[in-house]
């Protein structure tokens, strides 16, 4: 076998010296960390995990974007090459990494082909060998099992992929015991994580207000959304972004996930328009998510300055009671009702505000969850595992992405948010248990409005929480914001998480 040791710990991973430097450790912590929860359940056995392919392009020489690690992997290894297979082994906390093993010509297109030793000096794993030599290296090893994971992911509804390849069958497999274990890990960031995740909201949140100061009537919303994508790659290295961006401006911003191929964010922004703007930076798998609502033209009218701010007094009533020990379908009800009562004082609802939510009311207002998870993935995993609190059936509550009681060290959105989605609309004006909430004449003026959503991207602390996100929030300052009358000093980051 043709597999190094290297005597150094890793180094880094970055875009360059302007941006965040990302140690290796947080990856080896993170494998550690995963040993130590296994051995609680089995030792003699190796974790396999398989990174991410290239998928080709349907019939074509080239591949969907640029590439990105499998989650899974990647909080494991660190490793942004693709082709690649890690072993962690329980009983002794080793880890293996295995590289593929590519042809001269490989060299001519893609440049000098990658030696052992650079991957292990790059990502500080002494033992690295190829793909071709992992059935022979898992032999010598020789552990009673090797641990594969396949789960559901309750977001997607999709299982994750277990490791395969040539030869596995001769090995015995267990595809149970990994994946619980290592979902519920990604629930609770480490101090590494929460660093780079601060840094790529606080980029996330440059961007935003970049595309706030230049968005005016008669742009196209595609414009807002190549403004955001270009600040954070110039600025902060983020090559991909987390997910579609959402940029809906005017009744599109009552599109929820708006911005997909059939709604490429191409329509033209109008004069009293208000825009929904869902963007995220992506900065080596580590997310952001944040919405930003904002009037086109920079200055609310009365009917937007009443919807969002019926949004914002939810939102900042989740960001006061929001602490480790509480449950999140609390915090859920908590922003309806809050939402509730904003638009009873507004005009558009009547009656009772607990009658509304029990109801359903609230849902079609607000047809999403509170928020969710957030990490290496934009929706991250651990919201529903086999010991955790179940999905709630109640209308609105069912679309929570968690149920979960509020821990020190996750990571999760607060997003309320406010929509006149016509098919709601009418279903609820036609339904007798929600028609004698509405004010009719009211609801019929904000039918083409659209919606505002608030998203936050918060860290639960040991006494609360802390909002990541750096963006103007109140009416007044997005004014002043956009108007040029707020400093950009009111913004700029505390933990010196930029070069730049």
């Amino acid at each position: 076998m043709s597999g190094e040791v290297s005597t150094k710990k890793g180094g880094v991973l970055s875009m360059g010296p302007h941006t965040l430097q990302i140690p290796t450790e947080l990856f080896s912590l993170n494998r550690q960390r995963l040993v130590n929860s296994l051995r609680e359940k089995i030792t003699d056995a190796l974790v396999l995990l398989q990174g991410g392919e290239e998928v080709p392009f349907y019939d074509t020489d080239i591949t969907y974007n640029v590439f990105r690690q499998e989650s899974y992997f990647m909080w494991a290894f660190g490793v942004i090459e693709a082709e690649c297979y890690g072993a962690i082994d329980v009983k002794t906390g080793e880890s293996y990494l295995f590289i593929p093993r590519h042809p001269e010509e490989y060299a001519v297109w893609m440049g000098p082909l990658a030696q052992i030793h650079d991957f292990s000096n790059k990502y500080g794993i002494a033992n690295v060998y190829y793909v071709d030599e992992l059935k022979t290296v898992l032999e010598k090893l020789n552990r009673a099992k090797i641990l594969t994971l396949k789960g559901l992911n309750t977001d997607s509804g999709l299982t994750a992929k277990p490791a395969s390849f040539d030869g596995i069958d001769k090995f015995s497999v267990d595809e149970a015991i990994l994946f619980p274990v290592i979902a519920n890990l990604r629930v609770y960031k480490t101090e590494h994580e929460i660093r780079v995740i601060k840094y790529v909201v606080a980029v996330s949140s440059y961007a935003h207000r970049q595309v706030m100061k230049f968005i005016k009537p008669g742009n196209y919303e595609y414009q807002g959304e190549a403004k955001f994508l270009n600040a954070c790659y110039e600025k902060g290295g983020c090559r991909h972004a987390s997910y579609t961006c959402i940029c809906g401006s005017g009744v599109n911003g009552a599109i929820l996930h708006y911005g997909h191929a059939g709604c490429p964010n191409a329509s033209p922004i109008k004069n009293g328009d208000i825009c929904l703007f869902d963007m995220g930076g992506n900065y080596f798998g580590y997310a952001a998510d944040i919405t930003c609502t904002f009037p086109a033209n920079g200055k609310f009218s009365a009917d937007q300055k009443m919807i969002y701010e019926a949004v914002l007094t939810a939102t900042l009533a989740v960001h006061k009671a929001c602490k480790p020990g509480v449950s999140w379908v609390d915090m859920h009800v908590l922003a309806n009702k809050t939402m509730l009562e904003e638009l009873k004082k507004g005009g558009l609802l009547q009656g009772d505000v607990n009658e509304m939510f029990e109801a359903g009311l609230g849902a079609i207002f607000q047809p999403h969850g509170l928020g969710h998870f957030m990490g290496l993935d934009v929706h991250d995993v651990g919201g529903y595992l086999s010991d955790q609190p179940a999905r709630p059936t109640k209308v609105g509550l069912n679309k929570l992405r968690t149920a979960r009681v509020l821990e020190k060290g996750m990571v999760l959105t607060i997003e309320p948010g406010c929509y006149f989605i016509d098919p709601l609309i009418n279903k609820a004006l036609e339904d007798q248990k929600l028609n004698k909430f509405l004010v009719p004449g009211v609801i019929e003026r904000f039918r083409k409005f659209g919606g505002v959503r608030i998203e936050d991207d918060v860290l639960v602390t040991e006494n609360g929480m802390e909002d990541l996100t750096k963006v103007p929030r109140s009416v007044k300052d997005i004014e002043n914001w956009m108007s040029g009358n707020l400093d950009e000093s009111t913004f700029l980051d505390s933990d010196k998480l930029f070069a730049w």
